[in-house]
């Protein structure tokens, strides 16, 4: 069973946001692999794919307050900075995490843990709508 489908995500403000339920709303094909692996492609570079706490809001309020620490913006040694002073912070962010997610599929469902879910990092001040090219592969049910 192979499957393929680009996911359109909606834009959102920069931070960390919980896209679990809008990649799996994407992906109805996904109940009917017994077992096999999801892999999520983010078609950007100046956003993320992480898994982390899918409970607590307060975790992605966090996660979005330490990368602005360890990458600042604004800062006069930034060369590139063609689409603002956001430009490479967001693509130093986006590299630091990365832009893809393999993850475990066990009787129709994302084999995650009981506190994780999938953010999308959104490390512009206006990214947009953001794009993810899911490949499902494994047996069928």
């Amino acid at each position: 069973m192979w499957q393929q489908t680009l996911i359109t995500l909606r834009a959102r403000p920069r931070g960390f946001h919980l896209v679990t339920d809008e990649l799996l709303a994407g992906l109805p094909e996904l109940q009917a692999c017994r077992v096999g692996l999801l892999h999520l492609w983010l078609q950007h570079t100046s956003a993320s794919l992480t898994i982390n706490e899918n409970a607590d809001s307060a975790v992605r309020r966090d996660f979005e307050r330490f990368f602005n620490r360890l990458i600042p913006q604004g800062t006069a040694d930034y060369e590139h900075n063609d689409e603002g002073l956001d430009d490479l912070p967001a693509h130093f962010k986006a590299s630091v995490l990365g832009c893809q997610l393999s993850l475990p599929v066990t009787a129709g469902r994302l084999a995650l843990g009981t506190w994780q879910g999938v953010y999308l990092g959104e490390h512009r001040d206006h990214g947009g709508a953001r794009k993810v090219l899911a490949t499902l592969y494994g047996e069928g049910a």
